[in-house]
């Protein structure tokens, strides 16, 4: 029994998972949050026309209820330019040309940065707020939404560029990683070659920058131009 007791408490031996496993769970995840991200973001949609077709008291948008659609039209750009860039990223990732994707993945990141700030710019210099009619309220918590998303985009996008920067083998880096923390018993990475599940990890964020970039451009136009 005690035998048994010290073997299963014997962190040392670490069952690794092979990359090709954890690169198609990625892909597929990409996907699924894809697909949710359009389903949850549909309700907007829905809110804005059906509110539209009520438009009870003839407040669905009162005057002075006008966004900017010059920092509206610069956010969707820098989402869409974005989302291209990741795509030319990947191709280069394809081809063996590290260099040109990290120019351009750092460009994308960029990119996703400066549109959370255009937003929040116009937040800033806007008259109205969530109160002043129904459509106030749609396009504060639809461009709120946006951001929280955009921020979480800005969060994958800097951790598959961060991690395509490491030059050095994954393992020694996760030995090293474990002893820095002060782990005694991390000797093994959980993945045999994290470093190779950069190229899924950058097709699966591409995946799901090109859905937001078109929720973004929809959104671009039922708030801006109708």
């Amino acid at each position: 029994m005690t035998d048994l007791a010290q073997h299963s408490t014997d962190y040392s031996v670490v069952e690794r998972e092979p990359p090709a496993v954890m690169g198609e769970n990625l892909r597929i995840a990409s996907r699924l949050w894809s697909s949710a991200t359009v389903f949850f973001f549909f309700a907007f949609l829905f809110a804005y026309f059906y509110l539209r077709s009520l438009n009870q008291n003839q407040l669905w948008r009162p005057k002075g209820v006008d966004p900017s659609v010059s920092l509206g039209t610069l956010g969707a750009a820098s989402v869409a330019v974005a989302a291209a860039l990741l795509y030319l990223g990947l191709r280069d990732h394809r081809a063996e040309r590290l260099p040109a994707w990290r120019v351009k993945g750092a460009v994308a990141l960029a990119l996703l940065v400066v549109a959370i700030v255009l937003q929040v710019v116009a937040w800033s210099t806007q008259d109205f707020g969530p109160l002043e009619g129904a459509f106030a309220s749609v396009y504060i918590g639809w461009t709120c939404m946006e951001v929280l998303f955009l921020v979480g985009l800005v969060y994958w996008v800097e951790t598959t560029f961060a991690t395509s920067m490491r030059h050095r083998k994954s393992v020694p880096y996760a030995f090293e990683a474990g002893e820095a923390s002060g782990d005694p018993h991390r000797t093994a990475p959980d993945i045999e070659d994290p470093l190779s599940l950069v190229r899924p990890q950058l097709e699966a964020v591409f995946f799901f920058a090109a859905v937001f970039a078109g929720i973004v451009v929809v959104s671009w136009i039922v708030l801006y131009l109708l």
